[in-house]
């Protein structure tokens, strides 16, 4: 499925890379958003994901 908003904002998660949207709940403080989800704030998937990049890139 498309995304249906193309023309929003966009930045990359400090912990894995992700790239995610702005959110409309995130407008007063878009600008100190750093991380796409509370897994990756708490630091639940940080390390595991650049593991896995590498990983596949090596297959």
């Amino acid at each position: 499925m498309a995304h249906r908003k193309p023309h929003l904002p966009e930045k990359a998660c400090a912990a894995c890379g992700r790239r995610f949207a702005w959110r409309k709940k995130w407008a007063r403080d878009w600008g100190t958003v750093r991380y796409c989800s509370e897994a990756c704030r708490d630091g639940r998937y940080g390390a595991a994901r650049p593991a896995a990049g590498k990983a596949a890139k090596n297959a």
